[in-house]
């Protein structure tokens, strides 16, 4: 289990474990015994109570006082000592101690337990996953989780947490998946948080109002997911510094201003890229004809606007492309051969469920209403 002593340090943690394969080892425990589980220990009914076992009794004693309603009693068994047979508990040996067992991972998914996390949940410190999402957990993420150092991924989605941003994960070392969608956190997301070692972020759908910082390009994650926030501003051009390492970014109905960045074209590992329902202005770059791994694109209900550059819908890989609900006025034949488009409410003469072309009577092109009236103003 221990890593080689060896002078390469990335990617270990204090102990000189590789992160990723004590989570894996976790992972695989969870795995074998689902949370609505009990684990078992056949050669033995229960590892041998330590230290770090008479902490976590104390922890999780704490957490089930907290409890309010457990509908499905997953936290039934969580009586006595023995922590590593409560359901949902996985215990794994310790990174510094192979002969030390500790609670390595919690998972109670889908439980639609209700309650709060208290304090003591800190003592789990040999914690690398909590996973609690789909439940109907309150308040917000207690402070002492700035104990959690090994702590690898985050995910308490679909709860019912609310205030502000749980600054507490900026202080989590080896943290990689953060989860925090589908809740009721609200104000300022802090740019540090882009400055973070993640690979997966998902902040959609809480009531969050921040714009982008400049230094969003600092973050390394594949997965980017911000849809249903309040964000007020643009897409800051550093988004072209994640070319290395994004796949995925959804930034859906989430009031993004401004106009595309040329700088996106850039991102040619991008295999999905949604901005749909903002309010998105001026043309398509010609830029993202070099986007040659994006497989979805979605810039529907924009107020874009312009010709639909040909070099997209020459991606080799593009499969879905919807840009309905804006003011293009032109795309290329190769558009209409993508295996599944949408070019509705546009200003596409000779396409079905276009926009009305009255505008033309004015000797207006078919645009978004604040750009026709700076034209007829210039006029």
């Amino acid at each position: 289990m221990m890593a080689s002593h060896s002078s390469k340090k990335e990617g270990l943690n204090n102990y000189g474990l590789s992160i990723p394969f004590w989570v894996s080892l976790i992972v695989i425990l969870i795995s074998i015994n689902p949370s609505h589980q009990t684990t078992e220990y056949p050669s033995s009914p229960f590892p041998q109570l330590n230290p770090r076992l008479s902490k976590a009794y104390t922890a999780l004693q704490a957490w089930k006082h907290s409890i309010t309603s457990d509908p499905k009693n997953f936290t039934s068994n969580w009586r006595g000592p023995h922590v590593c047979n409560y359901t949902g508990i996985y215990c794994a040996p310790a990174p510094d101690d192979p002969h030390m067992y500790t609670v390595a991972g919690i998972d109670l998914n889908h439980g639609n337990i209700a309650g709060s996390l208290p304090e003591e949940l800190g003592l789990l410190t040999d914690l690398a996953l909590f996973h609690i999402n789909s439940n109907r957990f309150c308040g917000s993420l207690p402070s002492s989780f700035s104990n959690l150092h090994l702590l690898f991924e985050l995910d308490i989605s679909n709860n019912q947490f609310s205030g502000p941003f749980p600054e507490v994960v900026l202080c989590l070392p080896s943290l990689k998946f953060l989860d925090i969608r589908f809740n009721g956190f609200q104000g300022n997301v802090p740019s540090r948080l882009f400055d973070l070692k993640l690979d997966a972020l998902f902040i959609n759908n809480n009531k969050f109002q921040f714009s982008l910082p400049e230094n969003f390009g600092n973050s390394p994650a594949s997965v980017v997911v911000f849809a249903n926030n309040d964000l007020k501003g643009c897409i800051p051009s550093s988004l072209a510094k994640m070319k290395d390492t994004l796949n995925e970014i959804i930034i859906m109905n989430s009031g993004l201003r401004g106009c595309l960045p040329a700088e996106i074209g850039d991102l040619e590992k991008v295999t999905v890229f949604d901005v749909s329902f903002n309010k998105l202005v001026g043309e398509l770059p010609e830029s993202m004809g070099r986007m040659k791994s994006l497989e979805q694109l979605n810039v529907a209900h924009n107020k874009l606007y312009g010709t639909i550059p040909e070099s997209i819908c020459k991606l080799p890989r593009l499969e879905n492309f919807t840009y309905s609900y804006n003011y293009f006025c032109s795309e290329s034949p190769v558009c209409l051969k993508l295996p599944d488009k949408d070019d509705r409410k546009n200003c596409i003469p000779y396409r079905p469920l276009q926009r009305s072309l009255a505008l033309r009577r004015f000797g207006l092109l078919c645009v978004p209403l604040q750009v026709a009236t700076e034209y007829s103003i210039r006029k």
